[in-house]
Order: structure tokens, then C-alpha cells, then sequence
């Protein structure tokens, strides 16, 4: 009898899901947004995945550099050199917000079978524009100081991030965060269903928003007011979640920021805090790739001064 490979399917339990996904068919998990990343662990010499659709992901074994695979499809090899024997890990993640991975499952040497992941109890939920997604760096995603910030850490992470987008919906012609954040899928899905955020209440949330709004005229009062309003959104589904709000890196709406923070504060909210990224980064400078997006370096910059402030406010603890 001749024994063959396993199959691993999606809904394994030793498999561990992080940012969006749609899990509906239990056969095709698909991802959204930038960042989402699955991790698991797998006895054997040998990996492969299969996928739906055609993706363009990031994978890391065992802890290595994340290794990228462009527009594969079908039954990836991710080990045409055999490991060692023994067990390993295995993160595979979609860098940019353009891309969504349809996970079909794993498929594993002959007895060989997957392990419990080792993951982080905490999460932290990075809420933001095309800089936090990583517009115009390496690895996208994977190069943004939201995923970067987390991994210093050593948590868990999720982007809800997307190009041009505002935080208020009312800023002229631009779409707003305050309603896109909770729905399942990006911009790109017009008809999204709603994001049941009970299913993951993360640790922490740091917010970067205001930089296209900004771009888009709209007024300091109503950006402030949309703030206010978004905040208090999502503090009726995370009661207890600590928010961190970013200056943005260029200094847009710096102060209806800051005031919406301090209004929240002067409310009884005391678990909201803003963060001055003044100095962060230098204009003009080798931090940026252009006037706005910050380089890899500039995204390291960043990641290197908010894990620190993350980690001093929670005594280690995110």
C-alpha cells in the first residue's frame, strides 16, 4: 500500500490566523488587508501550500528571513532544499494590501503532521493609511513600522491600513477609515460584509490617520470631530484596550489630533494616549521615499522609537 503525503486543511487547529480573514468556506481561507499572516508548525523535511488564486507572499521557516514567492498559484514548493529533520515553524504572509491569499491548506511528508504554533498572547492592531501599509517599501507590509514595531516586541500584529484613505468619511472626495475599519475587506470591495470585531479584541491599537485627509481639504473642526467620534466607535467594541494616536510623521492635523486625545481624556476616557512623533523622522532626508512615505530606514526609525514607548508604558507588557 502506498502511503501518501497529508493533507493539512485550513481549519486545522494547529493553525493560527492573524488580520482578516474571510473563514466562511472551510475550504478557502481568504486574507484581506495588509500584513495578514497565518502561523503554524509541522514535523518533516518537506512544506508546500496550496492556493486558490494567485498571490504574492512572504514566508519565513523557522524563524529565517521572510523569503518572497511572486504570483504562485496552485501547489507551492516552499522547500526545494529539504529541511533538516525534526520539527519546524512556518509563517506565511501577504505584504501588500493588493493581494489576498486563498488558502487551501498544507500539504506535509508522508506521517508527518502539524504542532501547535508558538504565538504571542498579545495583539496589537495598527490602524492606518498607506503608510502604515507600506506603500513604496521592500517588502510592503512586512517593511512598515506597524509589523516591524510588533515583531520587536515579540506580539502579534494586524494592519488595517489602505492607500488614500481618510479618516473621515466626509473629507471631500475621500474614503473614510471611520467606516471602512469595520467591514471585512478593503476599498477594493465595495460591498463588503461588516468585521465582527468580537472575534479578535486585540491587546493594543496605535492609529496613524490624518495625512490624506490633510490632501483632501478637509477642515481641522471636522477632523477633530470625526476622531472624537471614530475612538469612541471603537472603544464600545475594545472597553479596555489601551489606544495609542500617532502624529502623523509630517506633522497634518497635528493639533485637531492632539485635541481630539485630550477631549477624550478630559471626558474620563484615560486610556487613550497621544503619541508626538516630532523628530522621529527628518523631511528632506534619506527617512523618506518621497515627500511623504517613509523609506525602509524611516519605518525602522519608527518601529525602533514606538516599540520603545509601548514597552516602557506597559512595563514589557503590550
Amino acid at each position: 500500500m502506498r502511503l501518501l503525503p497529508v493533507q493539512v486543511s485550513p481549519v486545522s487547529a494547529s493553525i493560527r490566523y492573524f488580520g482578516r480573514w474571510d473563514t466562511t468556506d472551510r475550504s478557502d481561507y481568504v486574507s484581506y488587508w495588509s500584513g495578514a499572516y497565518l502561523k503554524t508548525a509541522f514535523s518533516g523535511r518537506h512544506v508546500k501550500l496550496r492556493l486558490r488564486e494567485v498571490a504574492d507572499l512572504f514566508v519565513s521557516i523557522d524563524g529565517g528571513p521572510n523569503v518572497p514567492y511572486r504570483q504562485v498559484k496552485g501547489v507551492v514548493n516552499l522547500t526545494p532544499v529539504p529541511l533538516s529533520g525534526g520539527d519546524h515553524s512556518l509563517r506565511v504572509a501577504t505584504g501588500s494590501e493588493w493581494t489576498s491569499i486563498h488558502f487551501q491548506g498544507l500539504i506535509l511528508d508522508v506521517a508527518a503532521r502539524t504542532l501547535t504554533p508558538l504565538v504571542s498572547p498579545d495583539t496589537i492592531e495598527f490602524i492606518g493609511d498607506s503608510i502604515t501599509a507600506g506603500y513604496s517599501d521592500s517588502m510592503n507590509g512586512l517593511s512598515s513600522y506597524a509589523w516591524l514595531t510588533a515583531e520587536r516586541l515579540g506580539v502579534e500584529h494586524e494592519q488595517i491600513a489602505a492607500s488614500g484613505i481618510c479618516l473621515s468619511s466626509t473629507a471631500p472626495s475621500c474614503s473614510g477609515m471611520d467606516t471602512q475599519f469595520f467591514k471585512l475587506q478593503t476599498l477594493q470591495y465595495p460591498d463588503s460584509p461588516l468585521w465582527d470585531t468580537r472575534r479578535d479584541i486585540p491587546d493594543t491599537v496605535v492609529i496613524n490617520l490624518g495625512t490624506n485627509d490633510y490632501n483632501h481639504g478637509q477642515t481641522a473642526e471636522a477632523f477633530e470631530l470625526s476622531y472624537l467620534a471614530f475612538i469612541q466607535n471603537l472603544r464600545q467594541r475594545y472597553p479596555n484596550t489601551p489606544i495609542y494616536v500617532l502624529r502623523t510623521f509630517s506633522g497634518y492635523m497635528e493639533l485637531p489630533t492632539r485635541a481630539a486625545v485630550y477631549m477624550l481624556n478630559a471626558s474620563g476616557d484615560r486610556n487613550v494616549f497621544y503619541v508626538d512623533t516630532t523628530g522621529w523622522l527628518t523631511p528632506n532626508s534619506s527617512d523618506f521615499n518621497d515627500g511623504i512615505h517613509p523609506s525602509d530606514s524611516g519605518q525602522n526609525k519608527v518601529a525602533f522609537y514606538l516599540s520603545a514607548i509601548l514597552q516602557h508604558r506597559h512595563a514589557g507588557e503590550v
